[in-house]
């Protein structure tokens, strides 16, 4: 009986350890233990990429460096996407980083606050087209948690952007959900809705694995566009008329689980991650992009707060700060 007691409280302890690990993850801001790299193919430019992840200092944020431009240096802030059709393109100094969304999508995911990115290229590579093989880059760097507190971004009204045809709005909450629902008029995809609280065991298993997806007859028009040159059916699902290429799904519904992939990537552009209950209709890059930019204008709508380890083993929220005014 002694030594079952004796047992029993060690796993208590451990159970505790891992609680408190968990909420520490989610409290304190973090970056990687060591720098990695990988190389793959640009999407729309079909040149190799080369890209290298390294750690960064607390409150530097995400940073991308560009080798073959002297290193200059451009952050991922909302303030400096210049386009948003097909990627997300962000520009500065008159030069630009595309195709970012899915490895932030990865990186918020994770929650890394500070991260350094540099590639040789303008685009991110491609990989998959999902958001995995970045997550495999992100747990052979591993993270270490630094000292500074992560500042989220808590919605305390409605925000909305679009009309009745496509929309998207964010409503207060005290985690991060998305709902998001497209209507393709394709046999193979038509009506899907999911709903996630954007966790990272649900990211992880549930969201980054789905992939891209394009149309043959756009990706022909992309391709005379110069677009689409490194697309094909090893990084993304391509739909022809009536069926898909692919030889199968990863999902039944991945179409719509990467609609999401994409809108947690674009609102990473925010500066900070959000605590708000998203609902998307018919949306994309375009409409990700009005969202985030009408929550940092409306800035009477949301309030930043930190995390605060509970003895209960639950994380509360509170230390309301003034919104930044650089943003």
């Amino acid at each position: 009986m002694h030594n079952n007691s004796k047992n029993k409280v060690g796993i208590k302890y451990v159970y505790k350890d891992r609680i408190y690990k968990l909420l520490d993850d989610m409290i304190f801001q973090k970056t990687l233990q060591k720098e990695v790299r990988c190389c793959g193919l640009g999407l729309h430019s079909g040149k190799k990429v080369n890209l290298t992840l390294s750690p960064s200092e607390e409150n530097n944020g995400i940073r991308f460096f560009r080798k073959d431009k002297k290193g200059e240096m451009l952050e991922a802030k909302n303030e400096y996407v210049s386009r948003v059709n097909y990627a997300t393109t962000l520009t500065k100094n008159g030069f630009s980083i595309t195709t970012v969304e899915h490895l932030l999508a990865a990186i918020y995911a994770l929650g890394i606050s500070n991260i350094n990115i540099h590639v040789d290229a303008e685009e991110i590579p491609i990989m998959d087209g999902s958001a995995a093989p970045y997550l495999v880059l992100l747990d052979e760097a591993s993270t270490k948690r630094l000292s500074q507190r992560v500042s989220y971004l808590k919605l305390i009204d409605t925000i909305h952007v679009g009309n009745g045809e496509k929309y998207l709005e964010a409503k207060p909450s005290d985690s991060f959900q998305i709902t998001y629902a497209i209507d393709f008029d394709h046999p193979s995809i038509g009506v899907q809705e999911r709903t996630f609280q954007i966790k990272k065991k649900i990211f992880r298993e549930e969201i980054s694995p789905a992939r891209t997806f394009g149309f043959l007859n756009e990706v022909e028009t992309m391709r005379k566009n110069g677009l689409a040159l490194g697309g094909g059916l090893h990084n993304a699902i391509i739909l022809s008329e009536n069926a898909i290429l692919n030889n199968r799904l990863r999902f039944q519904d991945e179409f719509v689980r990467h609609k999401i992939l994409d809108l947690i990537g674009d609102l990473s552009l925010l500066g900070y991650p959000i605590l708000a209950d998203i609902s998307a209709y018919k949306a994309g890059h375009s409409l990700h992009f009005q969202l985030v930019s009408e929550i940092l204008r409306n800035k009477d709508k949301w309030v930043l707060v930190q995390g605060f380890r509970m003895p209960s083993g639950k994380i509360a929220f509170g230390q309301m700060l003034a919104p930044s005014s650089s943003m």
